[in-house]
């Protein structure tokens, strides 16, 4: 028996265990988003709250949050005022039946409210009530001004984040069928359009001014639904080097990546995770172990990269939250580890022999990569391969200025000419990951 056949028959009796053959291929830290989030610090723990056991002690000031109300969805985007505003939906916690339900499925009757916080992890005070909505996401438009989306066919514009805010109509052209309208997320383009998903996945071009979409044309939608699974509720955003979307699988409670060169064709599903409700378990401190983290929002710097992640969290199944109980949802926020700044500075070529690339990782506030990285740990390449801690290790270096230009062989990088990205992960000598992405120059 040769040494192939040999192996397949000791899978099939299981004298090899399936531990072993997966640790050959298996990702490595840094490969998934879930990777990316940070530690926190205990701060105002209190058991005298709502919820169930699982949340409690809690960080009452992290989000926002209050006895009287449920929050669920909105996200957080930073002010020409240098304070933090989270446009979020509340619903009364109070409501008796309506309709034959209660507690949080008076969801559909929620408003939107504009919070503010001189703290990016809270806690957020309610200063204004935008009005009726659910699900809603915030957007700024070139001209400065800002639209809120909310489900169905309406949002809410203004000329600051103050107001005053007037009711708009959502409109939208359809290819073939009229397609969900509801949980909308945006990303405001260069040129000022915007590119709008909805909660299935299915892509709209926008103006420049107004809520109305039309459906991108032969464009399958960025994920489907699979047999088991409950695939919805994206949340777009660009980077200097590609698009994301996170969404979240509602059954699984488990959420995952997707990125995209241009934002409509071709989103890939990234290895692993996003999140799951260990995360918070995780990430250290006392926030409460939640039944369900859904409607991620991305919080962006300057240069697009998600540095926090705020959720909403139900401390319990949706149907067993009632009126006037103990039940009720939240919305938390949550740090993330930032990707470097990076440049591949050459021509990737692909012939036999080709030369090395020369990839530069960019000094920034807090960062000098001169002094704080392991040169030893770094591993350039293909996703693939670097998530699997293969790729090419570094060859030489120099500096140039603060920043630090790494030299890697071609060869070693697992790229090919499909490719529009190469992924960087490594480690700073604290032992602190770092990881970034590099746009490919052929």
């Amino acid at each position: 028996m040769n040494r192939k056949l040999l192996f397949l028959s000791l899978l099939l009796v299981g004298l090899i265990s399936s531990a072993q053959v997966i640790k050959k291929d298996s990702l490595i830290y840094g490969a998934s988003f879930i990777d990316r989030f940070k530690t926190i610090e205990n701060e105002n723990i209190s058991s005298n709250v709502w919820g169930a056991k699982n949340v409690i002690p809690r960080n009452v000031s992290n989000g926002i949050e209050d006895p009287d109300y449920s929050y669920w969805g909105g996200n957080i985007i930073h002010g020409d005022d240098g304070k933090e505003h989270l446009f979020v939906a509340r619903w009364r916690e109070d409501i008796s039946k309506r309709n034959g339900k209660s507690g949080h499925n008076i969801w559909w009757d929620s408003e939107v409210v504009h919070a503010v916080s001189d703290n990016l992890m809270g806690p957020f005070k309610v200063v204004d009530v935008i009005g009726k909505g659910h699900n809603s996401e915030i957007y700024r438009l070139k001209n400065g001004s800002y639209i809120i989306g909310v489900m169905g066919y309406k949002a809410y514009k203004a000329p600051k984040l103050e107001g005053p805010w007037a009711l708009i109509e959502t409109t939208f052209e359809f290819v073939d069928k009229e397609l969900n309208s509801s949980n909308r997320t945006y990303v405001v383009r260069t040129d000022g359009t915007v590119l709008m998903m909805n909660k299935e996945g299915h892509l709209f071009e926008g103006g420049k001014g107004d809520e109305h979409f039309v459906e991108i044309k032969n464009v399958a939608p960025a994920f489907f639904r699979k047999n088991g699974s409950h695939e919805e509720d994206p949340v777009i955003w660009k980077d200097e080097v590609q698009y994301n979307l996170i969404m979240n699988d509602a059954f699984g409670r488990k959420a995952y990546h997707l990125t995209s060169e241009d934002g409509i064709h071709n989103w890939t599903y990234e290895e692993g995770i996003a999140f799951d409700p260990t995360i918070l378990q995780r990430v250290g401190g006392t926030l409460g172990n939640w039944w369900k983290l859904e409607r991620p929002k991305i919080r962006q710097d300057k240069y697009g990269r998600a540095t926090h992640i705020n959720f909403a969290a139900i401390d319990t199944l949706k149907s067993f939250d009632l009126a006037n109980d103990n039940h009720s949802s939240k919305n938390i926020v949550l740090p993330l580890l930032v990707q470097k700044k990076l440049e591949i500075l050459n021509k990737v070529e692909f012939k036999k022999g080709a030369e090395r690339i020369l990839v530069k990782i960019l000094a920034e506030n807090g960062f000098d990569p001169l002094i704080d990285i392991d040169l030893t740990s770094l591993r350039f390449g293909a996703s693939f391969e670097v998530n699997r801690g293969r790729g090419a290790i570094s060859v030489g270096y120099k500096k140039e200025g603060n920043d630090l230009i790494v030299i890697f062989e071609v060869k070693n990088t697992g790229i090919n000419k499909h490719d529009y990205k190469a992924k960087l992960i490594g480690k700073k000598k604290t032992g602190e990951l770092i990881f970034g992405y590099a746009k490919i120059q052929k």
